[in-house]
């Protein structure tokens, strides 16, 4: 019943009149006791020495000393060092007015009344009995709150808090302060070894390997760890406590930067659970931000397929850098209405800056009044078609966008004098498997035979690099819809890996390359280390607190048309050579010549006019040698040609 009726009434407080009157009758209580302690609890010699007077003055002194340091505005059962450190300031001064008059009365004059003479010994003993008192029944009234709104009517929560610092401190005052669920702050974690074996605020600070390598979490029954440490985390140690926090099977939840609390105060709502991209994601880029100033200022940029994943955050980005316009291009509505409003409403200032056009980059007509309107000087190439089973069933549409849209918009680019290309390309386009890899290949082909023409002054920039976290129809959002609705997660494969890479990240690295790039260059990024899709998906089981084979399933479907077990940056014969930036790798290809490459993209066109899908995708296999169809009913286009051979 105590429990319901502070549950109902838990936002409701004291009127801190109420709490200033309290205060005060303090004050009088712990003077009589100082009075009584002086006198060695000798009544008699108290009540001839008592001044009630003299009290009355006590009592007002205090009561200015609390309205000048307002120390009686705290919340009572959310009190803390803040409130403490108050209730001192405002004693201490009442204390140094007290004793300042108490001098003065043993001198002749106005003060030499017996009303200002009092004994030093009983203010210094009532000073520190008040304090005693006032913070004392606050801590008192704040734990028997908390004891009766939390009872034992439900199991506690019981959490390790990762951070021993100032972030740490306010999420286990936060966990405490929480009225609608109990929860118990078992200790601290952290990496300082200063730290370890210490006390804050009563809350021991254990180190990593007592936790993780020992048996607390087993014998203690810990439910969950916090990570709450806020300048110093690198994402490799944050994917290492997340890791060895889930093979102990614990819950893993973060607190937010602090920028995101709202209004400065952390709420235990905004603690949320580690998700699967912070356990991808690598240390932040440090980018030559001069460079790629210096090749956007004041230039009007074109960004096809600008409101795809990429080449939405392209633009994002290319808006920071001062162009003189962003031609924004893409043939999706929604997605390119969403982008423009977001511009709008994220980045008023920059809104003027963008252009928004709907159109198709294979549609010439359309194309060439774009390019003679905007004059781009440098352009961004995202569009494309990805989805690698959908193009296997659409080749028409693949080559379409992928290879003929790729060519119009380059030769666009030499023809109106754009300064410089930068085309976005895939892994999959390395020894392809699939349609959607070859098309992406033949367009990687066309550009760089483009640059090697006689009389191109256009640069053409080819970024190749693998998946990107979050991207529209990429395995983590897929996985994350099929949790919500209680599984199973699918897999193709249990050995199928992929290399991953955040949007921002990626669209960094274009970007850079871009800026560094003179024409023919083929940039590769490093990707870090492939991962394990099967290992993804238990771990996105784990964060979400279910547990593999009881709460939900992992079903393996086998690879689809045109999948690969695993993804390549280089083909065999490509090696490498270094940049100034330890991410980013130039890709030695072979040199294509330009009237070559060019009949025989012109003769996949005459196929697309066709609507063949054999004789495109034959065409595409002659333009591309390596691409060798896996599980696709276009594999037997390859037996033919070994035949034919």
């Amino acid at each position: 019943m105590i429990k319901d009726f502070l549950n109902k009434n838990s936002d409701r407080y004291l009127a801190r009149w109420i709490v200033l009157i309290f205060d005060s009758a303090l004050v009088a209580i712990s003077y009589f006791l100082a009075a009584f302690l002086r006198f060695n609890f000798d009544f008699v010699e108290l009540r001839d020495s008592w001044n009630s007077t003299y009290l009355v003055l006590v009592v007002l002194v205090y009561f200015m000393g609390f309205l000048s340091f307002k120390s009686y505005a705290g919340i009572i059962r959310h009190t803390g060092l803040r409130d403490a450190y108050n209730i001192l300031k405002s004693s201490t001064f009442a204390l140094v007015v007290l004793l300042a008059l108490s001098i003065l009365g043993m001198q002749n004059g106005v003060f030499s009344s017996g009303i200002w003479n009092a004994s030093k010994s009983i203010l210094v003993i009532h000073f520190l009995l008040n304090l005693f008192f006032l913070i004392g029944s606050r801590l008192g009234i704040k734990v028997v709150y908390q004891s009766a709104l939390n009872g034992k009517t439900h199991k506690k929560t019981k959490v390790l808090i990762y951070g021993a610092g100032s972030s740490g401190l306010i999420t286990k005052n936060t966990l405490l302060q929480e009225n609608k669920r109990d929860y118990e702050v078992q200790g601290f974690v952290d990496d300082n070894p200063y730290k370890v074996g210490k006390a804050i605020e009563g809350v021991l600070v254990f180190s990593s390997k007592k936790i993780f390598e020992g048996n607390f979490v087993e014998k203690y029954k810990t439910d969950q760890i916090i990570i709450s440490i806020q300048n110093d985390l690198s994402s490799k140690r944050k994917k290492e406590i997340t890791e060895a926090a889930l093979e102990k099977n614990l819950e893993v939840k973060i607190v937010p930067p602090i920028e995101n609390w709202i209004h400065g105060e952390l709420s235990t709502k905004q603690i949320k659970n580690v998700r699967i991209e912070d356990l991808l994601e690598r240390d932040p880029i440090v980018l030559d931000n001069v460079n790629i100033s210096r090749e956007i200022k004041e230039k009007s940029i074109l960004v096809t397929g600008a409101a795809g994943s990429i080449g939405s955050e392209i633009s994002r980005q290319l808006l920071h850098y001062s162009p003189a316009k962003v031609i924004l291009l893409d043939q999706a509505e929604s997605d390119l209405y969403d982008l423009q409003n977001e511009i709008k409403s994220e980045n008023p200032d920059l809104f003027d800056l963008v252009e928004c056009v709907m159109a198709d980059v294979a549609d010439e007509a359309r194309m060439v009044r774009v390019f003679d309107a905007y004059k781009p000087e440098l352009v961004f190439h995202a569009a494309a078609y990805k989805h690698v089973p959908l193009m296997e069933d659409n080749p028409y549409e693949a080559i379409k966008t992928n290879v003929l849209g790729t060519k119009m918009i380059a030769d666009l680019s030499v023809r109106f004098g754009v300064g410089k290309f930068v085309m976005v390309s895939t892994d999959k386009a390395v020894n392809p498997t699939n349609v959607m890899g070859a098309t992406k290949r033949t367009a990687e082909i066309y550009t760089q035979s483009l640059q090697a023409k006689e009389g191109v002054s256009t640069q053409f920039v080819i970024t190749r690099f693998g998946n990107v976290l979050g991207s529209n129809g990429s395995v983590i959002p897929l996985f994350r819809k099929q949790l919500e609705t209680g599984g199973p997660i699918t897999i193709t494969d249990k050995n199928i890996t992929r290399y991953f890479m955040t949007i921002p990240e990626a669209c960094n690295l274009v970007l850079e390359a871009g800026s560094m790039g003179n024409g023919g260059e083929v940039f590769v990024f490093d990707m870090g280390e492939s991962v394990k899709i099967y290992d993804l998906a238990k771990k996105m089981i784990l964060l979400s607190g279910l547990k593999l084979g009881k709460d939900i399933e992992i079903v393996e479907i086998g690879l689809r048309p045109g999948e690969k077990l695993y993804e390549e940056l280089l083909a065999v014969e490509e090696n490498t050579k270094k940049t100034h930036h330890p991410k980013i790798l130039i890709a030695e290809v072979q040199a294509y010549n330009y009237e070559v490459i060019s009949k025989k993209v012109t003769d996949l066109g005459v196929c697309v006019i066709q609507c063949d899908n054999n004789k495109m995708v034959a065409e595409l296999k002659k333009m591309v040698p390596e691409y060798i169809s896996n599980n696709s009913v276009f594999g037997s286009l390859d037996m033919k040609k070994i035949v034919n051979d």
